[in-house]
């Protein structure tokens, strides 16, 4: 098996706002002295990891991540018929076990019950935690130490064992990530542009007041965008316990939620879901490296993702040249040509 699986994929999107900064205009990056849009492998990550798609291939092999997994022991023991006190002193000692809880005097909301940074849990210990409250709700004692030892090297939770997981408090039940995302960004200069929109009040005929019930902007900008994805298919089977048909459907999600699912910025507003037009798949045991050198010098003209297809050719290519051959064998497929598909690049991104 090689080790090592990279995606180079091209995403063209309509006038969209996916991925927004903090004053709630689109996400951008200088370039090759071009202003181009940007979405965050933090954004790609999320969409991904909480599509339909993930749901329906990797159904009971998906993690939690939350600050409120106290708060939702809590009601687990109060469901179990536990005294509210008991109930609230049992969820606290357990989600105190996955990071730092929030300050005893923040109760409103049930804050106390809060962890201060986001946890992920696996499924293995959300089944930890079931085990314990039902053992705790019909015993009524409280937990020993050993009760407490909740966390586990998750060995289920495909999520986790693609993207990651770190825990402050018990560095040993990190997981290293075994696919690294990129920041998309636009082949080409982007100027972000405003909508300026206005809502009329339907119930509002009255002649004199004719304007509108409300006005306002958003930031939108459209754009052809370079993914780039780096999968360690060796580190992935190794978090996932050695489970060769996990990995396989963990990599047939994720194939998939790369190729089709957007980012959920603004979708009601703009309704700009796209499917990748032009995909590169690259395997060996060779250093990865992206191919975002192809795009420093801003794609300009029609034809635009013909040339950008050109340019990410012509740049491995350029790259096998200078330091011998950087993948054992590729695939891809092209929309506009109608080359290639999804299917087939499942199973040379699996096999």
């Amino acid at each position: 098996m090689s080790r090592f699986v990279q995606l180079h994929l091209l995403v063209s999107y309509p006038p969209s706002n996916l991925n927004r900064d903090d004053t709630g205009r689109p996400k951008t990056a200088m370039i090759g002295d071009a202003n181009r849009l940007r979405i965050s492998s933090q954004s790609l990550k999320r969409a991904w990891r909480t599509s339909d798609i993930f749901e329906s291939t990797l159904q009971g092999h998906i993690g939690i991540r939350t600050k409120e997994m106290g708060e939702k022991i809590y009601h687990m023991f109060l469901e179990k018929d536990a005294p509210e006190k008991k109930a609230r002193e049992w969820a606290k000692l357990i989600a105190g076990q996955f990071g730092k809880l929030k300050s005893d005097k923040k109760t409103e909301n049930n804050q106390d019950l809060h962890i201060e940074q986001l946890a992920h849990f696996g499924p293995e210990e959300q089944a930890a935690i079931k085990i314990l409250v039902d053992k705790l709700s019909a015993s009524g004692t409280d937990p020993i130490e050993e009760d407490l030892k909740l966390l586990r090297k998750s060995r289920q939770a495909a999520d986790i064992a693609m993207f990651g997981r770190m825990l402050a408090s018990s560095p040993a039940f990190n997981v290293e990530a075994a696919i690294q995302v990129a920041h998309a960004i636009t082949i080409h200069k982007v100027a972000v542009e405003d909508d300026y929109f206005s809502a009329v009040d339907d119930l509002n005929r009255g002649e004199e007041d004719v304007g509108a019930g409300h006005i306002g902007e958003a930031g939108f900008g459209a754009g052809v965008f370079y993914l780039y994805l780096c999968i360690n298919r060796e580190l992935l089977l190794e978090n996932l316990g050695n489970d060769a048909a996990l990995t396989a459907k963990t990599l047939k999600a994720l194939v998939h939620a790369a190729t089709k699912i957007s980012p959920t910025g603004k979708q009601n507003s703009f309704a700009s879901r796209a499917y990748a037009a032009y995909a590169l798949a690259e395997k060996g045991d060779q250093q990865p490296r992206s191919l975002a050198q192809a795009f420093l010098k801003p794609i300009t003209g029609g034809d635009m993702l013909e040339r950008a297809v050109n340019e990410l050719t012509k740049r491995y290519k350029n790259f096998d040249t200078v330091y011998g051959a950087c993948a054992d064998s590729r695939y891809q497929f092209n929309v506009e040509t109608g080359e290639g598909n999804v299917h087939e690049l499942v199973k040379f991104v699996t096999e």
